[in-house]
């Protein structure tokens, strides 16, 4: 059983849906950093932020295979139980006309912003297939650009943000020497570019 302070830390992580979302998948099966981004369509940076924030608190664990890729996966289940007990009739005490006023004023904004939440997230959820569909796109019509899944895990995290070579190596499943490679195969074909130390989606390829 846990103590309370112990709770209140665990509501505070699950209380971030990518949190949870993660949770989720990890139950499925254990997974990388890039499998993870690349399924739930979130940064890598974000996602590495969510992992290690949780390996912290010790809900996760984690592992490198023999090409060094990290798995993490659940150290332990998380099931939470909330019970609701009605409480005994209870009598409140009068409110004058000011406080009715005002509560209602609450109220009203109160269901606004709910309304206004629901409708983001909505739109949120609708961007979030679009996103997925389209990276399915780029996969299948990629042929003439893209050799492989590796290919594919540099675009995603570079369509996210530039990113040093040694930024790509973290959130990337790829050896130091196939990722320079590679990364020379996109810039040759005109998807990738180095500027400075970093790297990008090219021209009009990023916008």
């Amino acid at each position: 059983m846990l103590e309370g302070s112990e709770v209140s830390r665990l509501l505070d992580i699950l209380g971030n849906r990518n949190r949870r979302r993660i949770i989720e998948l990890l139950r499925q099966k254990p997974c990388f950093v890039t499998e993870i981004s690349e399924r739930l369509v979130l940064s890598p940076k974000a996602v590495i932020d969510h992992l290690q924030m949780m390996e912290r608190e010790q809900l996760l664990v984690s592992y490198q295979d023999e090409r060094r890729r990290k798995y993490y996966y659940l150290s332990h289940d998380i099931n939470v139980i909330i019970n609701l007990q009605k409480q005994d009739e209870i009598t409140l005490p009068a409110v004058d006309e000011d406080q009715k006023t005002r509560f209602a004023r609450e109220v009203a904004i109160f269901k606004r912003m709910v309304r206004a939440r629901d409708e983001l997230l909505a739109n949120l959820e609708q961007l979030e297939r679009d996103i997925e569909s389209r990276f399915a796109e780029i996969a299948r019509t990629g042929g003439d650009f893209i050799v492989g899944d590796e290919d594919l895990e540099i675009i995603l995290a570079l369509s996210h943000f530039d990113l040093t070579l040694a930024e790509l190596e973290e959130v990337c499943s790829l050896s130091t020497d196939e990722l320079k490679q590679r990364l020379n195969n996109l810039m040759s074909t005109g998807v990738v570019e180095q500027i400075n130390d970093r790297y990008q989606i090219r021209g009009t390829h990023g916008e």
